[in-house]
């Protein structure tokens, strides 16, 4: 039993796992307030217990009342009120915004995926999907939106969440301290797929995160492989380029998700489905049952050597 309820404080979404400077001092809050609880627990059970196996001829009225004030009123209002000073006190500092000249990310919960933009400090800005990644020990800012119903953005090992609402803006800054890979989740119900919406984020090593910056915000290679040229062909000539961006083609749609560099990101389908070509395949011809009630509709007519093309297409746009 001890050891189910120990691995459940681990993970890579774990709030008891900290990765992070914020979500360090949101654990450390939690701990505080298990500890008070169980203080107060204690104090209502050995009351109980003293009431029901002392025999009334040995009561002593002034000892009685002395034990409920001090045990029932006391006790816990002592305790938590220390709870309250100390859980008010890091919020200035949680809700606080990165300092000036912070990396910025542009975050926008959709249905059912994440738009993530990059505004790198220095360099050009670029957009990507359902992936985030950070330089280790790096304060960063986020600005979260929503084009379509409330979502909440939340990283449990990196930070608290943070709703996005419909014509608002919110921000949610935080700073990684350890390198590793995290994974993020709508925590607010939006819609049939709402738990399908999932992301990973990555902390990097600085000089690992910079070199990514410089990959991302290039253009898309030419395809080498004949079956992926052919995909890149079957991608203009299906109308993938109406939805989707991939720099260096002419496919500059912006209802879905950047495809420039999707073949180097963890997942597919917003941490639905691993990244690989069985997965890119199975996502094309059978999109609204992999996730349903998704906007993208299912290629399935395709014959299976072009769903093969589209996939190696799409894999090897690294």
């Amino acid at each position: 039993m001890g050891t189910f309820i120990v691995s459940g404080c681990g993970g890579i979404q774990s709030t008891l796992d900290p990765g992070g400077r914020e979500a360090k001092s949101i654990a450390d809050l939690f701990w505080w307030m298990t500890a008070g609880a169980i203080v107060i627990w204690l104090a209502v059970i050995l009351l109980t217990v003293y009431a029901a196996r002392l025999r009334s001829e040995a009561r002593n009225q002034r000892r009685d009342r002395i034990l409920i004030i001090g045990g029932g009123a006391v006790i816990p209002t002592v305790v938590l009120t220390v709870l309250l000073v100390y859980g008010l006190a890091p919020i200035p500092t949680l809700l606080a915004p990165a300092p000036e000249g912070s990396l910025k990310i542009i975050v926008s919960g959709e249905q059912w995926w994440w738009r993530v933009r990059y505004f790198p400090r220095g360099g050009e800005a670029f957009e990507l999907a359902n992936e985030i990644r950070l330089p280790v020990g790096e304060p960063v800012q986020f600005q979260l939106d929503s084009p379509d119903v409330i979502h909440s953005f939340w990283i449990p090992s990196l930070a608290g969440k943070m709703d996005m609402i419909p014509g608002r803006v919110t921000y949610l800054a935080l700073q990684p301290t350890n390198i590793g890979t995290y994974r993020g989740a709508c925590a607010e119900y939006c819609g049939t797929s709402h738990a399908l919406m999932n992301f990973y984020v990555e902390v990097m090593r600085k000089e690992d995160f910079s070199a990514w910056l410089a990959q991302q915000s290039q253009v898309s290679q030419p395809p080498v492989e004949p079956s992926a040229a052919r995909g890149q062909e079957l991608f203009l000539a299906n109308g993938c380029n109406a939805c989707h961006t991939v720099r260096g083609i002419p496919a500059r749609g912006v209802i879905g998700p950047d495809l420039t560099h999707v073949g180097s990101r963890m997942s597919l389908a917003a941490g639905t489905m691993p990244n690989e070509p069985d997965a890119f395949q199975r996502w094309i011809a059978h999109t609204t049952e992999v996730k349903p009630a998704v906007n993208m509709p299912p290629f399935h007519m395709l014959p299976p050597e072009d769903l093969r093309a589209l996939a190696a297409y799409l894999e090897g746009l690294k």
